[in-house]
């Protein structure tokens, strides 16, 4: 199979090796004696238009060609025919990008120096492409993080899920319902012109920076997600993902807690591209950015978990709603400090 893809590109004699951790997309490591490539099955179960993700990123491409020369950004290597997707029958779509030689990526944020550099490449990224026009983007995954639309999903799991979970789930369903005013304020934001929509990668995990090797970041990758959004989805997937120490499958909720050194660490980084892009209500909603994604985070759990695992998926019974707890855990920890927290910025 990756031969035939390959040979489209016209590439023989490679070597491959499955490379990197992610969840969504196969991957593989391609060398040949002249070059190294980044090999990727595209998930359309996922993706349902892989043709859209190629439209994005050419487009952004072409702007960041025309108007910030000197940005790193990596694109997909054209095949042979000049298109940016291989297709084959009964395998799908496969893309494939250069190498960047001398870099790595990290699978969690060891140092608030990473988390510093990884919000401030996003923040770049965002702010390099402000003049761009986000009604040309292709919206690659509908209402990805609409909160209102998720909740609306959690409403409609606890009429028609599984009624011996929804029982046993009882005291986090309650939790959860109870802090609906983090769904309000989303929709306020929606209505509010002090909210710009915004070039969004919506992805900001750490392992989508790379880094060099003296740990300085070189730029962001799967950019699969970038579609029109709001700044809270950045800076509030890296609150999500940077700010414990531990992942969302951990089981022991006491390892859980807030690093007040990396929330200062996503919040300076940030704002050191977006300062001036942001307008003073976008940045008295820094802290916000964190309770919309994990509260939507842990509803997007438990919702999966009532409706008997169909999205995520589960690897032993109830993990879906460990990790809703998990994260309900997360956001209690984060908002138990928001007074001293907001006074950074």
């Amino acid at each position: 199979m990756t031969e035939k893809v390959l040979e489209a590109y016209g590439i023989r004699n490679a070597r491959l090796e499955v490379f990197g951790n992610g969840l969504i997309h196969r991957t593989w490591k391609v060398a040949t004696p002249q070059a190294q490539f980044i090999l990727q099955r595209v998930q359309d179960a996922v993706f349902k238009r892989p043709q859209d993700i190629s439209f994005n990123l050419r487009l952004i491409s072409d702007h960041l060609k025309q108007h910030h020369p000197d940005y790193f950004f990596v694109t997909p290597v054209p095949a042979c025919d000049g298109n940016d997707l291989v297709w084959l029958k009964d395998a799908g779509y496969f893309r494939l990008f250069p190498f960047v030689e001398g870099s790595h990526s990290e699978d969690t944020v060891r140092t608030p120096e990473q988390a510093y550099e990884a919000a401030a490449q996003f923040g770049k990224f965002t702010r390099l492409l402000s003049g761009f026009d986000i009604h040309q983007l292709k919206i690659t995954i509908p209402h990805f993080h609409d909160l209102k639309l998720r909740y609306d999903q959690f409403l409609n799991a606890l009429k028609n899920g599984n009624r011996e979970r929804i029982s046993h789930s009882k005291q986090l369903i309650e939790h959860l319902a109870g802090l609906k005013s983090i769904v309000d304020t989303y929709q306020s934001i929606q209505n509010d012109p002090a909210f710009k929509l915004r070039v969004t990668h919506h992805d900001t995990k750490i392992s989508n920076v790379l880094f060099d090797a003296n740990e300085k970041a070189i730029c962001v990758i799967d950019l699969d997600t970038v579609m029109p959004g709001y700044f809270i989805s950045d800076v509030g997937d890296m609150m999500r993902t940077y700010l414990s120490p531990v992942s969302e499958e951990e089981k022991n909720f006491e390892k859980i807690t807030i690093r007040g050194d990396f929330y200062e660490a996503i919040v300076n980084g940030y704002l050191k591209q977006m300062k001036y892009e942001l307008t003073l209500t976008e940045i008295n909603h820094l802290f916000y950015s964190g309770t919309f994604m994990i509260y939507m985070q842990a509803l997007r759990f438990v919702t999966d978990h009532l409706n008997n695992d169909i999205y995520y998926g589960a690897k032993y019974e109830g993990q879906n709603l460990i990790r809703a707890n998990n994260q309900a855990v997360l956001l209690d920890r984060l908002m138990e400090r928001e007074n001293i927290l907001k006074n950074i910025s």
